[in-house]
């Protein structure tokens, strides 16, 4: 049997993707180094916030097949890279994950095969590291023998409205002819479909989306910190500029920016500007700075709320309720409410948790959330689930932080 396409990497990107392929009418393949993911996904359970179990099994009943087996990849016309590129130690994306997957491709490429690379990397990765390691392994060259495109993922956990299909796809090929037929192969299952340039164009543009918002949410954030010292609301402020119909866009300060996007995909950019052209990428560099300080800020505006009242940090009990990178989801990469609770830690708080999606963290947790949410002497709000009566939750602790701005009680304190 030959396949549509095979998906390498069946995580949060590879297998929303292979979902709304296989619902298109595409015969799906899905290819895993994991051999305990591909089994818990050939019975049909389900390891990502967006997909239920029900879901797998709807895919795994309509024809999708996961495996471990590189071999396989040989059966497909179309090879989509969907493996992670967590950051290294020198603030470049870590390729081991894409070199790998790409080594799977080349050993098992056949002559007229798209391979399109869907990881987010610095500019140049598509042409200057997997075009020479598929032609080295192959023997195949690209634009001739096979395709070679870059197109970048846009999944976005939780989100109701935009999914793999009706979120446009950007695709940018190695040469024109690479970029058509990945126009055509996403075509297939995705409404809108979008040409860029080459594969750098691509590349860049998904670092820029993600750049924006890094230096958005930086730039809210430390007003959030001189807004509080001059006792300006900062949420009132944002409330009232986002009436402004037009070159107004709200952002919202928080405790830290997570997920895998924000914290990490804009210091690809600015590793390769440093890299390649020797000076700092300085509204990056500046962004991440803020950004990733705002856990500490968060733990100091704790110390100071118990300090007001005559409590010692040390040997006070905080809770934090919602430990995920972003609200009614379970994903907690890149949290800040880890290097909270450690900040917290560090000044002699006694910490613990309370998360729905959450049932085991670094931290103790707990099960009784209206008798924690009582009896701790500091509640922080650090993600706003919609299991959460945040007004109600702020009326029954002695202390309320909300860093989230959605409690409309008085005495709860705001970011």
């Amino acid at each position: 049997m030959s396949y549509d396409v095979v998906i390498l990497g069946l995580g949060y990107v590879g297998l929303p993707l292979a979902q709304q392929a296989t619902r298109a009418g595409l015969s799906v393949l899905g290819f895993d180094v994991d051999e305990t993911v591909v089994k818990a996904l050939a019975d049909g359970r389900s390891h990502v916030d967006d997909l239920s179990d029900a879901d797998v099994a709807a895919m795994v009943a309509d024809g999708f097949r996961p495996t471990a087996d590189e071999t396989e990849i040989a059966r497909a016309r179309t090879a989509v890279i969907c493996v992670p590129t967590p950051l290294s130690e020198g603030d470049g994306p870590d390729l081991r994950a894409v070199t790998g997957a790409t080594g799977s491709v080349g050993r098992n490429l056949r002559p007229g095969m798209l391979v399109v690379l869907e990881s987010t990397t610095y500019p140049g990765t598509t042409d200057d590291v997997v075009r020479p390691l598929l032609e080295q392994l192959s023997g195949l060259a690209a634009g001739a023998d096979f395709h070679l495109a870059f197109s970048p993922e846009r999944i976005d956990p939780g989100n109701a409205e935009y999914g793999a299909h009706n979120t446009p796809k950007v695709v940018g090929g190695y040469t024109p002819a690479c970029t058509d037929a990945a126009a055509e192969f996403y075509g297939r299952f995705i409404e809108t479909v979008v040409r860029a340039r080459g594969t750098r164009e691509a590349e860049t543009a998904k670092l820029l989306e993600n750049t924006y918002r890094h230096v958005n949410i930086a730039l809210v954030n430390e007003m959030a910190r001189f807004c509080h010292e001059l006792d300006i609301d900062l949420w009132d402020v944002i409330n009232a500029a986002s009436t402004k119909p037009f070159g107004f866009q709200a952002f919202y300060p928080g405790p830290g920016v997570g997920g895998h996007c924000i914290p990490i995909d804009p210091n690809y950019l600015s590793h390769n500007v440093r890299s390649k052209l020797g000076y700092p990428f300085r509204f990056v560099e500046l962004a991440q700075e803020i950004n990733a300080t705002m856990p500490a800020y968060v733990a100091r505006r704790a110390q100071n709320l118990l300090n007001a009242d005559g409590q010692a940090v040390r040997g006070a009990d905080v809770l934090l309720l919602g430990v995920t990178y972003k609200a009614n989801i379970a994903d907690q990469r890149e949290s800040p409410a880890t290097p909270l609770a450690r900040q917290l830690t560090a000044l002699g708080a006694t910490v613990k948790y309370h998360d729905p999606h959450v049932p085991t963290w670094s931290f103790p947790g707990t099960d009784d959330l209206e008798g924690a949410v009582a009896s701790a002497d500091l509640v922080i709000l650090v993600q706003n689930h919609r299991e959460y009566d945040v007004d109600h939750l702020a009326r029954l602790a002695k202390r309320f932080f909300d860093t989230r701005g959605v409690s409309t009680v008085r005495e709860a304190h705001r970011l």
